[in-house]
């Protein structure tokens, strides 16, 4: 595809045609739309954004890119680690596309709603779904790639619990699929419908009740990283289906705090009891935690804990907006296990952690456990096909953009190396929410045997491939 040199009057009959708004070089919100939430691809300059409030708008963007041969990319959280959602030709916005109501135990958003007013509004109601832990992150590109939170080994993906979803296709038709109708799409959206077969546009999901929950936080020195990973990765994935507990080490180079191994999550429900299963974890590991603290909330005030937005018991009703997250170049790689890591890995690991760590640089190495009810879900019932791990480690690098920029070549090699050092105990599976660009078959490790069975979805509903990008479905 190329990029649009026409006349700017084509940009006048797109926005006669839609009641959104086309946001074109020059204009006074320009800057602000067309960058994404991650900093890394920020520089990318669309020829247009447009902001869509409909299906209908949807459907008229659509034409428009197809007709002057524009590049597409579909934006709602603009959280994509390998900015799918950033592109130098259109980019469609969902944003605007940003209600929630919900009837019993039923709710329908559209496309464009985020996680922390979705959590709001369905405080309201005593109900919730189990989804992420990040409140700027949008629900669509969420549930389209899974959707995994502190609820989901209780519960299950975020996507288990769809229902139902509205598309405008390639071919700008407007689409409703669920298990009855268009049931091939329904099936494919449910972990590899990000940007591969439509834009979503509305999405209706079974809720939950809104549990109480136990939020805690336990740290440990990073000399005893080994003996906590040991003890963690035999203990959270088989423990109680309440229990979603997160192991991370963390350093920085500007020695804004120590290197440490904190493990931090809640315990949600009754089938769980919290003090006894934080107990367990510190007899597994044979070493008391240098702070621990727990603390008793709704589960409203637990998300809000977990995204990092202040202490508990500095919030009300009406928590204050939480402050601009820091401006920084994020790099991910992860894989999934099936099988626990031997001590001399775990050891590597954490020794790797502050191998020529450089002001400016911060590493994290996330343990992210699995198990429970993301496993009791049939391989086959949706496009997610990970149902049958123990655990996800992920591995993270960010920089300070004002930074040396020749600092992301070697902050890239620590997070080659440090994905390398566990690499061959991994199953070869990834979390399609967390895309690595420099996977060699990425095809398999997002969709495993729901491979084929997605490029005929594809070949059916996008037969020319408009919808593309450098990781995406090819019919």
């Amino acid at each position: 595809m190329g990029t649009m040199t026409g006349a700017a009057d084509q940009w006048d009959v797109l926005q006669g045609a839609i009641d959104g708004r086309v946001v074109l070089p020059g204009s006074p919100d320009y800057e602000s739309a067309r960058k994404p939430e991650m900093v890394h691809f920020q520089d990318v300059r669309p020829v247009a954004v447009v902001l869509c409030g409909s299906s209908a708008d949807v459907s008229s963007t659509i034409a428009h890119a197809r007709r002057h041969r524009l590049e597409l990319a579909i934006r709602s959280g603009g959280h994509c680690v390998a900015g799918r959602s950033s592109t130098e030709g259109l980019v469609l916005d969902v944003t605007p596309m940003d209600a929630v109501s919900v009837q019993d135990d039923v709710m329908t958003v559209g496309a464009g709603v985020r996680l922390g007013h979705l959590y709001d509004v369905l405080h309201g109601h005593g109900r919730t779904i189990p989804a992420g832990g990040s409140h700027s992150v949008g629900i669509a590109g969420l549930t389209l790639g899974g959707g995994i939170g502190i609820l989901g080994r209780k519960y299950g993906l975020t996507c288990d619990h769809l229902l139902r979803a509205q598309v405008v296709m390639a071919d700008t038709r407007v689409l409703e699929c669920d298990q009855h109708d268009n049931d091939d799409l329904f099936w494919a959206l449910r972990g590899a419908g990000s940007g591969n077969f439509g834009v979503v546009t509305s999405l209706v999901f079974s809720t939950v009740p809104a549990p109480a929950a136990t939020v805690f936080h336990l740290v440990w020195p990073l000399d005893r990283a080994s003996q906590v990973i040991q003890a963690w990765q035999e203990w959270a994935p088989t423990a109680p289906d309440g229990l979603d507990a997160a192991l991370r080490l963390s350093a920085t180079g500007d020695g804004e705090w120590p290197p440490v191994a904190d493990l931090f999550g809640a315990v949600v429900g009754d089938d769980a009891d919290p003090a006894r299963l934080l107990d367990e974890i510190v007899a597994r590991a044979g070493v008391d935690p240098i702070s621990a603290s727990r603390r008793h909330v709704s589960y409203r005030e637990a998300t809000r804990y977990l995204d990092g937005l202040g202490p508990v018991d500095e919030w009300g009703e009406e928590p204050s907006p939480p402050p601009p997250p820091a401006v920084r170049h994020l790099f991910t790689k992860s894989e999934f296990f099936r099988r626990s890591l031997p001590r001399a890995t775990t050891g590597a690991l954490a020794d790797n952690l502050l191998h020529g760590l450089a002001p400016g640089q911060s590493r994290e190495v996330a343990f992210l456990p699995w198990g429970g009810a993301y496993n009791r879900v049939d391989a086959d019932a949706t496009a997610f096909v990970h149902r049958d791990e123990l655990f996800i480690v992920q591995h993270l690098v960010s920089l300070d953009v004002a930074g040396d920029a020749t600092q992301i070549g070697p902050a890239r090699d620590w997070l080659k190396r440090s994905w390398t050092i566990v690499h061959p105990w991994g199953s070869g599976g990834v979390y399609p929410n967390f895309p690595d660009p420099d996977l060699q078959d990425w095809a398999h490790a997002y969709y495993g045997d729901s491979y084929e069975r997605l490029l005929h979805v594809k070949a059916k509903y996008d037969p020319d491939g408009f919808l593309r990008s450098p990781q995406s479905l090819s019919t």
